[in-house]
C-alpha cells in the first residue's frame, strides 16, 4: 500500500545526512530519491500481479483466453495484430506478449515466425490450448439463413470441412473475436462467426453449432514472447527445449550439414521447417526445435559449430517442457 507521509519522512531523514548541500543540491537529492522510490513501486507492483501481458484481438479471441491462462491475474493488453502485440513488447507497454505459433490442423502461424526470425523477442514458454469453434449466429437467427461465414484464416482452415459441407461463402477477419463482433454489430442474420464460445458470451451472439472444426484435439501452441532469453540449468537435461532459426549457404548439402551438427553433439530435433523469405525471392529460413540445455557446455559448442554452416543463426527462445 502507497504511504506519502512515510516516504516524506524518509526523504526528510536522509537530506539530514547531506546537510552541507546547498538549496539547488538539495532540491536535487529529493528529486532522485522520489524517482528511485518511483521505480520500486512499479517492480514491487509487477512482482505483486502487475505484469502486462499483449495478445493480438479483442476479449474472446482464443489468444485472450490463452494468456490469461498462462499469466493468471495479469493485464491483459488487446493489440490490433500480431505485429501490434510483438512491437509493445519491445517498447516496453508490456512485459510479454502471448502469440500462436502454431496450430495442430493448420500448421504455423507465419507472421508470428517472420516476427521471430526478424525482432528481438525470446520464445520464453511454450503452452498448448485446446481450441474449439463454433458457428455463432444473432439471436433469433437460424442456421438455415447464414450465407456467409467471417472469422480468422487459421479457423476458416480448421472448419474448411464444415463450411464446404454447409456451401458457405467465407470472409477472413484479423481475429476470430474481432469477426464475433462484426456479426453482432451488422444484424445480419446471412452472417455467421467462427469463433470462441466465450466470445458468443461477450458479444451476445447465440452458438448454432459446437466443435465445428475437423480435428477433435484442434490444439493450438501459443508462445510467451519476453525481451530476454531465460537460461536454465544444465541439468534440465530432456526437459529443456530451444528454438533455432537459421539461413544456409546457396550450396549442395549445406542443410544437411546444419543439421548434421545439431545431432552430433546430442540433441533431439523434433521438427525442421522452413518459411520463405520475403525479401529474397525463392530463398528461404529454417525453424529447428529440439530437446536439450542449450546452455550446456554442449550446447555452446553446437552453436559455435552451427554458426559456421549458416549464413544466419538465431536462438529465438529456450523453456522448459
Amino acid at each position: 500500500m502507497f504511504d506519502g507521509k512515510r516516504e516524506d519522512e524518509l526523504i526528510k531523514r536522509n537530506l539530514g545526512f547531506i546537510s552541507s548541500a546547498g538549496g539547488a543540491e538539495s532540491e536535487s537529492y529529493v528529486c532522485f530519491q522520489k524517482s528511485v522510490m518511483e521505480l520500486s513501486k512499479r517492480y514491487q507492483s509487477r512482482l505483486n500481479g502487475g505484469m502486462r501481458v499483449a495478445y493480438s484481438g479483442i476479449e474472446g479471441a482464443f489468444a485472450c483466453i490463452a494468456a490469461g491462462n498462462i499469466f493468471p491475474g495479469a493485464e491483459l493488453i488487446s493489440c490490433a495484430d500480431f505485429s501490434d502485440a510483438y512491437g509493445s513488447v519491445v517498447s516496453g507497454k508490456a512485459d510479454s506478449a502471448v502469440l500462436p505459433f502454431e496450430n495442430s490442423s493448420a500448421g504455423e502461424v507465419g507472421q508470428v515466425w517472420d516476427l521471430l526470425f526478424s525482432g528481438d523477442l525470446y520464445v520464453s514458454g511454450m503452452y498448448d490450448e485446446t481450441v474449439e469453434h463454433d458457428l455463432l449466429i444473432l439471436p433469433g437467427a437460424k442456421q438455415s439463413d447464414v450465407r456467409e461465414v467471417v472469422s480468422h484464416p487459421q479457423a476458416l482452415s480448421q472448419c474448411s470441412e464444415y463450411i464446404r459441407a454447409h456451401g458457405y461463402r467465407t470472409r477472413e477477419f484479423v481475429n476470430t473475436a474481432k469477426a464475433a463482433e462484426f456479426v453482432a454489430a451488422t444484424g445480419d442474420r446471412s452472417l455467421a462467426a467462427i469463433a470462441s464460445r466465450p466470445a458468443a458470451a461477450r458479444y451476445g451472439l447465440e452458438i448454432a453449432a459446437e466443435g465445428i472444426n475437423e480435428n477433435s484435439n484442434n490444439t493450438t501452441r501459443f508462445a510467451a514472447l519476453s525481451r530476454v532469453r531465460t537460461p536454465h540449468s544444465p541439468k534440465c537435461g530432456s526437459d529443456g527445449r530451444f528454438l533455432l532459426m537459421f539461413t544456409v549457404r546457396n550450396e549442395a548439402g549445406a542443410l544437411a550439414r546444419a543439421v548434421d551438427v545439431i545431432g552430433r553433439y546430442g540433441f533431439n530435433m523434433h521438427s525442421l521447417r522452413s518459411r520463405p523469405m520475403k525479401q529474397l525471392m525463392w530463398q528461404y529460413y529454417f525453424c529447428a526445435e529440439a530437446e536439450g540445455c542449450i546452455d550446456s557446455d554442449n550446447g555452446r559448442a553446437m552453436l559455435e559449430v552451427l554458426a559456421l554452416s549458416c549464413d544466419r543463426l538465431k536462438l529465438v527462445g529456450s523453456y522448459l517442457r
